[in-house]
């Protein structure tokens, strides 16, 4: 994203890196169907404490691993990077509920989805 008239992206455009590193993990590793899954996720809870700024061209690395897994929702916990540092330029969380597509009312978290987030669980 471009830089704001301070010379960094704008915060706003750090919950888009959050959304994009797990939705990117979900699908890749996760195997969720966004498009025509019996499931969503919906993001219920969300939170973005800013370190350090990060400004375009630049790269971003994240850091992305599961706080806690419940049966229909999942607490997601991401770091930022700058492509060239070890300091996180912001961190935060979002959970998902996972509901059903049609009724939106919380669904289960199905089996194959559960074990690949048991790979991200944090220690």
């Amino acid at each position: 994203m471009d830089n704001d008239t301070y010379g960094h992206v704008n915060n706003v455009h750090y919950y888009s890196f959050f959304d994009t590193a797990v939705t990117n993990w979900l699908v890749g590793e996760g195997g969720l169907d966004l498009a025509q899954g019996p499931i969503i996720g919906l993001c219920v809870d969300s939170q973005c404490t800013f370190s350090a700024p990060l400004s375009f061209p630049g790269v971003v690395r994240t850091g992305l691993r599961v706080g806690r897994v419940g049966r229909s929702s999942v607490r997601y916990e991401i770091v930022l990077y700058a492509a060239d540092s070890d300091v996180p330029a912001a961190s935060g969380h979002f959970v998902h509920v996972y509901v059903d597509r049609t009724s939106r009312r919380p669904a289960d978290i199905p089996a194959h989805l559960r074990t690949a987030l048991d790979t991200l669980v944090a220690n």
